[in-house]
């Protein structure tokens, strides 16, 4: 097993607020770059195939930023968004076959009657990048509640084409219980079809009062996501309240236990459900945190850069203002380190770019993307 210090040690590193510079970790020296500043709080990421981005930002605009770190002028017909609070245009992801039909996915917060609600819509980008051509919403959460918190909404292609999306629990009381309510969106993790359509190997296919489209449930508000690329499961991390973040592989048709049992408190002192951290038929985290990282975004890094992180997860740290690397054996986290931790930044988002480098966004009013390759 490989040695993890608990903090970052820093080395030579000019001022925060120029986010470059050389850092020495416990395992690699890297430098810290900006590509790109300027974004208001950008949420989601990915690369298009000529090496530029596509970048969400939360209050309703999808940019293109050229590998120069220009950013583009917002794309034209995204769907419209209720951008307060948590919410705005959220998560965006490629579809597999991107090269060819230039086909994406948004996530994003819909208004409607009755308030607002976590939807996905299906998109083709225009060859000259401009717009969006044939937006149509696949799926929309129900039900739609006057909450502007918790949406969730990372959206993750599997190897067989399918489509997972976290969705949180809206964050209020009386609707977070519905994490718990088979015949309730929140809270859940769905698996679809890529028109939207439910797989008809989905757990609760057939059953009556069940959503079809339900994976797993008893979530909280699960803002990273991504495919293991060994195994090919998928994985989610969640915020938990006070204390309590979760990692979680979740299982079809399993109970991940929110809001009975928590590694959390709620934000009051007051114990969550049971009071437990386990309970009889639901699931437990693999890891958790506690204090909080406020994690959103992951990546598990399989580039060529750097080497030694082969394998590793790598997870957005809001509250933490850090990027978090997690030393993986099989299903287990072995280990933690901290990158990027006197930046100060929020690290909304994490990804890998072609040439291996890793990348990151900051939820801030000037947000940035941010490269880290490897160091002299």
């Amino acid at each position: 097993m490989r040695r993890f210090a608990a903090l970052l040690l820093l080395a030579a590193l000019p001022s925060a607020a120029q986010a470059q510079g050389t850092i020495s970790t416990e395992q690699a020296r890297i430098e810290v770059s900006t590509i790109a500043k300027g974004l208001d709080h950008p949420w989601g990421i990915a690369y298009l195939p000529d090496g530029s981005l596509l970048v969400t930002e939360r209050s309703g605009a999808l940019r293109r930023v050229d590998e120069r770190g220009t950013l583009g002028k917002p794309i034209k017909g995204v769907p419209e968004v209720d951008a307060r609070g948590q919410g705005g245009l959220l998560d965006i992801t490629l579809h597999p076959n991107f090269a060819q039909n230039r086909v994406l996915f948004l996530s994003f917060s819909e208004p409607g009657e009755g308030g607002n609600s976590t939807a996905v819509a299906r998109a083709q980008l225009s060859e000259d990048h401009s717009k969006l051509n044939d937006l149509r919403v696949i799926f929309s959460q129900k039900p739609k509640l006057d909450s502007t918190k918790h949406y969730g909404s990372r959206i993750v292609f599997d190897r067989e084409g399918k489509i997972y999306v976290g969705l949180g629990e809206r964050s209020h009381e009386q609707f977070s219980r519905q994490a718990q309510d088979l015949n309730s969106h929140l809270g859940k993790v769905i698996r679809l079809n890529e028109d939207g359509s439910v797989p008809p190997d989905n757990p609760f296919v057939g059953r009556q009062d069940v959503l079809p489209e339900i994976w797993s449930y008893g979530h909280r508000n699960i803002q990273a996501a991504a495919l293991h690329p060994a195994s090919g499961k998928f994985w989610e991390i969640e915020h938990g309240p006070k204390g309590g973040d979760e990692v979680n592989i979740p299982k079809p048709g399993k109970n991940y236990g929110w809001p009975v049992m928590s590694h959390g408190v709620n934000y009051d002192g007051t114990p969550v459900g049971i009071g437990r951290k386990d309970a009889p038929g639901m699931e437990k985290p693999i890891y958790t945190w506690t204090p909080v990282i406020a994690p959103s975004g992951m990546m598990f890094y399989s580039g060529k850069a750097f080497p030694e992180w082969k394998g590793d997860l790598f997870v957005g740290g809001l509250r933490a203002t850090a990027l978090v690397r997690l030393e993986l054996d099989g299903e287990k986290v072995v280990g933690e380190e901290r990158l990027l931790r006197d930046l100060g930044y929020r690290i909304r988002d994490v990804t890998e770019s072609p040439e291996g480098a890793i990348v990151v966004i900051t939820d801030e009013d000037n947000g940035r993307i941010i490269r880290i390759s490897p160091g002299d």
